[in-house]
């Protein structure tokens, strides 16, 4: 059985923590990704993903190739979708991402923001009917952040809980479209 990376298509025998990291440091070995190798690797259309540029939702691309920041903003948003709006999916990134186009006032970057996420679930099973368990869960996978502003690290903490609902969400969404198939 396979599973694959949450925003992505890319499939694995199991996910493993830092796994993420060394699929980035891979995929952008040679410099930046073209679009249609995006597409491939979300799942999304070409169309969709430059909308979202045009939209501000994600910085535009420099010489047609896209970073990883990029890419994880696109797979974050990309896995959020189901479950959140897009425009509070980036009102959320926003919070301490802070401008799409100016990487000065990040607060994190995107790729190590979905780093700590992946991390954070590969940690183990997390009851999410147990807040204060997602809580503790959250606050382990910021623990080492190193805050510029006080409060940078709670903000932090509360959006992996954030992205850790809406993706379970989306999770058990799915299932109950797959069980629903099957009744038909």
């Amino acid at each position: 059985m396979t599973v694959r990376y949450p925003g992505t298509t890319i499939e694995v025998l199991a996910l493993q923590k830092g796994s993420s990291k060394l699929l980035f440091d891979g995929i952008f070995a040679a410099g930046g990704i073209t679009l249609s190798q995006v597409s491939i690797m979300t799942g999304l259309e070409p169309y969709l993903i430059q909308n979202w540029v045009k939209r501000k939702f994600v910085s535009s691309p420099v010489r047609k190739l896209y970073s990883k920041e990029q890419f994880a903003r696109i797979i974050i948003i990309n896995m959020l979708r189901e479950s959140l709006q897009i425009e509070s999916i980036c009102s959320l990134l926003q919070v301490i991402g802070g401008e799409v186009d100016n990487e000065f006032d990040d607060l994190i970057k995107d790729d190590e923001l979905y780093h700590r996420y992946f991390d954070m679930i590969c940690d183990g099973e997390i009851d999410i009917s147990d807040r204060s368990v997602v809580l503790k869960a959250a606050q382990n996978a910021a623990q080492s952040f190193e805050e510029k502003i006080p409060a940078d690290k709670q903000k932090l903490v509360r959006i992996l809980q954030i992205m850790l609902y809406a993706h379970t969400a989306s999770k058990l969404r799915d299932s109950a479209k797959e069980i629903l198939s099957t009744l038909q």
